[in-house]
């Protein structure tokens, strides 16, 4: 069985963002402690945090109606307003990389791409208004716009007009200074510069066990994807950044904290396209507004993605279900997927 006979000082379980972010941090705290990161697919970045398996908004809430409820005629804006302040905080942390060296220049993983939210309906264009005038002027939201007017939609978001009746009521908001996060890119640089700096990442290992010990520590087991040998390990601290996986693994921790929460087996699907042609044709992320009793899954989307400088266009999601748990982040996510996507004409 492969193990290591001293803890660790910190295992991340998980090769995505969360795990790369939080090993980044603790060894600008705490330079002196031993890492570990543990990946059950082959490669770090390949679930959640794989760029055409997440939208790139970066959830700033610019767009996201979702973050702005209606209650009693009136529209909270505080959600919208924590949501946005976490991202900046994230921002500032990331510049922060950037000028010390442990992040490549910002184009790598983050570029400028307006935030727009578009609906249609006469309810949903007063929605979308007295959202706009609860916004509008607040600091995190700086040069919100609103229109109902087709003609300027039309110059933000050309291929949202098209096939629309005239009688139709129509509106959008914009922010020119939106953007579109490659969660890919910046995971795989952060892994990098931890292991520069001295951390171990060991991919196809699957975790199957998290425990407490009498002195503590955690011992962590599992198996090698490829050849199914066993391995364990112990640690001071254990991080579950596991995606779907994380439930079960929490479950078995025994913490307290697991008590109450569950999955749900929903995911999204996206079509997508490269074509030079059609995606010149659209320059933003546009969020609409689910029918009441809908799930969140099914918010459409048509969002401006740029992968290692290639822009794409996408459109969904398309909600799915499934019971499986064979993957980890299957079966139990609620953010958007596009695994399986097809490509557009």
């Amino acid at each position: 069985m492969e193990g290591v006979s001293e803890p660790v000082d910190v295992v991340l379980i998980g090769g995505g963002v969360m795990s790369a972010t939080l090993g980044s941090l603790l060894q600008q705290l705490e330079p002196s402690w031993s890492i570990t990161l543990l990946e059950a697919l082959p490669d770090v970045a390949q679930e959640s945090s794989n760029p055409w398996n997440n939208a790139g908004t970066g959830h700033s809430a610019l767009c996201e109606l979702n973050y702005t409820p209606e209650k009693n005629g009136q529209i909270d804006i505080s959600k919208a307003v924590q949501v946005n302040e976490q991202f900046q905080v994230s921002r500032q942390y990331w510049s922060y990389l950037v000028s010390e060296g442990l992040l490549p220049e910002p184009a790598k993983f983050i570029n400028p791409v307006p935030h727009l939210s578009f609906v249609w309906g006469e309810n949903n264009v007063g929605y979308l208004r007295r959202r706009y005038e609860a916004l509008t002027g607040h600091p995190l939201f700086p040069g919100l716009e609103y229109t109902e007017d087709p003609r300027v939609i039309r110059e933000w978001a050309p291929l949202l007009l098209p096939g629309r009746k005239k009688s139709q009521p129509i509106a959008a908001t914009r922010i020119v200074g939106g953007s579109d996060v490659d969660f890919g890119s910046l995971t795989r640089n952060l892994i990098d510069g931890l292991v520069e700096h001295g951390a171990k990442v060991l991919v196809e290992r699957r975790v199957t066990g998290l425990k407490r010990l009498k002195d503590g520590t955690w011992r962590i087991s599992g198996r090698h994807v490829v050849g199914n040998t066993p391995f364990e390990l112990t640690a001071r601290f254990v991080f579950v950044g596991a995606g779907g996986a994380a439930l079960h693994l929490l479950q078995k921790s025994g913490i307290r904290e697991i008590r109450g929460y569950g999955g749900f087996p929903i995911s999204g699907q996206f079509l997508r396209t490269d074509n030079p042609e059609l995606v010149a044709q659209h320059h933003g992320k546009v969020y609409g507004k689910a029918s009441v009793g809908a799930p969140p899954m099914s918010v459409p989307h048509l969002d401006t993605r740029v992968v290692d400088g290639q822009a794409s266009l996408l459109f969904g999601p398309y909600a799915g279900f499934t019971p499986s748990s064979s993957r980890p982040g299957r079966g139990s996510t609620c953010s958007p997927r596009s695994a399986g996507t097809t490509s557009a004409p």
